[in-house]
Parts: structure tokens; C-alpha cells; sequence
């Protein structure tokens, strides 16, 4: 699959632009704040329908617009196609087409424009907070499994509803009769979230631990562990199973949760470790094992879309190479042997052997 034509209007800081692409190594140059990024953004949402930096979708709507258009000529899956989406600044909702033809979500674009995205901040990602863990996993199963990201907005449309009840409590306690009602719920589609993310992490550290082997030399065994509520004794155990156990986890909380009308526990919360040789990275782990650990993961997300697309993601390097000394420079480009790749890169002679160059200053095509 590929990108062949990307046109946008009024998206970020680009108030038109038509750019055609390579269906191999697309190299971005430019200054910084030039919209090397914004580009790789937009390719991204064309894909997935979520963006990897904005909060809110009005974020995207160019300053003083009334919206942004983004439209990708794809071919994929043996067809050409076209995908587009209005995104408007306030509340209202976005409009999305495939083909000419309105879509309710993007979960029915899947499959058509799926993309890998690597940027500086994901080399530290074993590091950070678990919260950009379990972003970096959400947004890889939402697009392999379009259920999962219905199951994953339905769950935090029951987990806000259930916190406005902890606080409203205090003010109205009758209220709170209705909480047994909505923990139910939130533990049903919380046990279809830890099913789907066990099998995933499960192949993801697969995949992952081949490439570390690769890059340290058969030296370092790369080990995944997912990690979700502690009553949860096996994740791949049926989701009637894992209901139960979410909800034991739930009754004993019950009464913390009450007192600080906080939602102190689930799904919402899980996260997973890398250790290497039996060493938790994030504790002992050298800042190049955690560069290499990371990129290990993402060559991993990359191989298990294509095997269940058939054809390779689309690849996005936001500024990557240049935060990696060069032999992991190396390895990470000899990768990319198939597939569209999009590079964005500051200094325009660095790596212009790769393919197309296509240049950026201040949202407009050079």
C-alpha cells in the first residue's frame, strides 16, 4: 500500500498544499517549525482517524478557519482509493469519507491506510510514565482491531460517567445506588480490553525480541510483560472470567473509591515492562539498551500490521535518526527494505540518498 497524492487546506500551519509522494523512501527537509511534523501528523489521521500530538481535533483547524481538509489518493488493498476528513474548530464533529461516501467512523476506513509512527520521544518511552505506554498500545490495536477501539471509547464513556457519580455523591449520596450498575458494565468491556491487549503484547514481545537479538548481537534476551489489576490471574482466560475478576478487584476498592471519589483501578491503569536478561529496563536499563529496546517495539508494531494487513504500514521517522548514533542509524534503515517511508530530517544533505526529497518552509512545498 501507499500514499500517492496527500492534499490539505487550512490544516495547521499549511493553507493549501498538493504534494505527490514516492512509493518508497520519502525524505522531509526543513528548519524546525518549518510543518515537517504537521505533514506526518495529517498522513497519520488519514490512516488511523487520531492524531498523535492534538488533545482536541480543533487543535488541527488552521487559526481563523472555519475547517481543515484533509485527502489522501491511496492504493491499497488492490484498488485505488480516497480517503478524506472535515475537521472543524468548536464542538463540532468531524466528517469523514471513504470513496466519496460518508463513514460514521474511522474504524470503517480500517485496513485501507495503516502507519507506524517513531518520533525522539518514543526512544524513551520504556522510561516515561505508564500512561505513554498504554497510548503507544492503544494506538496500535485500534488500528489491527477496529472492535477494540469501540470497546476502548466505550469504556472511558463509562469511566467518566462513573467519576462524575464519586463526585456527585457528596452532594446527592442517593446517587451513589447506581454505581453497582455501571461497575458491571465498566468491568464487561474492561475484560474485552486486557483480552485484546494480552494477545497483542504476546506477539509484540515475539516480534520485538527477534529484533533486539538482532541489534545486541544474540547477547540480550528481550523479555514483555503486560501487567493489569492483580485479581487477574491469567489474561487470556475467557472475558466471562475475567468480568468476574475485575469486578472482585472493584469490591475492594469500593470503599477508597468512595472516600477520594477518584476511579482508583482497572484496565485504565495497565501497563507492561521490558526486561533484558532478566533486568527491569526502566530501573537498571543504559540509555542505549532503552533506545534499542524501543525501536525494537516499533519494528515489532510494524511486522504484525503487515501480517495482518498483508502489506507493509506505511513507516513514519519524525526526526528519529538524527536523536541515534549511527549504528543504530543502521540498523533502523536497513529495515526498510519494502514499504513507504516518510523521513522528516533538518539538515537537507544528510540522508538525500534515500529517495525523494521533498522540502518544507513555513507550510508550503518547496
Amino acid at each position: 500500500m501507499n500514499l500517492e497524492k496527500l492534499e490539505l487546506r487550512s490544516f495547521r500551519n499549511y493553507e493549501e498544499a498538493a504534494i505527490e509522494f514516492d512509493p518508497g523512501v520519502n525524505l522531509i527537509v526543513g528548519d524546525n517549525a518549518q510543518g515537517k511534523t504537521n505533514l506526518l501528523e495529517a498522513i497519520a489521521y488519514l490512516g488511523s482517524g487520531k492524531s498523535f500530538r492534538a488533545q482536541k481535533t480543533s487543535e488541527m483547524v488552521r487559526f481563523g478557519a472555519d475547517f481543515a481538509e484533509i485527502q489522501g489518493q491511496i492504493f491499497a488493498q488492490e484498488r485505488n482509493q480516497i480517503l478524506r476528513y472535515l475537521l472543524f474548530p468548536g464542538s463540532r464533529p468531524r466528517q469523514i469519507f471513504r470513496n466519496g461516501a460518508r463513514k460514521k467512523s474511522a474504524s470503517e476506513l480500517s485496513g485501507v491506510l495503516p502507519t507506524v509512527l517513531f518520533c525522539p520521544e518514543d526512544l524513551l518511552i520504556l522510561k516515561m510514565g505508564s500512561s505513554q505506554r498504554r497510548r503507544f498500545g492503544d494506538l496500535a490495536l485500534c488500528q489491527l482491531r477496529p472492535n477494540y477501539d469501540a470497546a476502548l471509547t466505550e469504556y472511558h464513556r463509562i469511566l467518566d460517567q462513573k467519576s462524575r457519580i464519586l463526585k456527585d455523591r457528596f452532594e446527592n449520596p442517593a446517587i451513589a445506588a447506581i454505581l453497582p450498575e455501571y461497575n458491571l458494565r465498566l468491568c464487561q468491556v474492561g475484560a474485552l480490553l486486557i483480552s485484546y491487549r494480552a494477545r497483542f503484547y504476546e506477539g509484540l514481545e515475539k516480534s520485538a525480541a527477534k529484533f533486539h537479538s538482532q541489534f545486541s548481537g544474540g547477547v540480550e534476551n528481550f523479555r514483555l510483560e503486560y501487567k493489569t489489576v492483580s485479581t487477574v490471574t491469567d489474561p487470556f482466560a475467557p472475558v466471562a472470567k475475567l468480568t468476574e475478576q475485575l469486578l472482585d478487584h472493584l469490591q475492594r476498592h469500593e470503599r477508597a473509591e468512595l472516600e477520594t471519589a477518584q476511579c482508583l483501578t482497572g484496565p485504565h491503569k495497565d501497563d507492561f515492562t521490558v526486561a533484558l536478561n532478566g533486568i527491569d529496563l526502566k530501573a537498571y536499563g543504559s540509555q542505549g539498551q532503552t533506545r534499542t529496546s524501543a525501536i525494537s517495539l516499533k519494528l515489532a508494531q510494524r511486522e504484525l500490521m503487515a501480517r495482518e494487513w498483508g502489506e507493509e504500514p506505511v513507516l513514519l521517522l519524525d526526526d528519529v535518526l538524527s536523536e541515534l548514533d549511527p549504528g543504530r542509524q543502521d540498523f533502523v534503515l536497513n529495515q526498510i527494505v519494502s514499504g513507504q517511508v516518510f523521513i522528516t530530517c533538518c539538515e537537507p544533505g544528510r540522508f538525500t540518498k534515500l529517495g525523494k526529497t521533498i522540502e518544507i518552509k513555513q507550510g508550503n512545498v518547496i
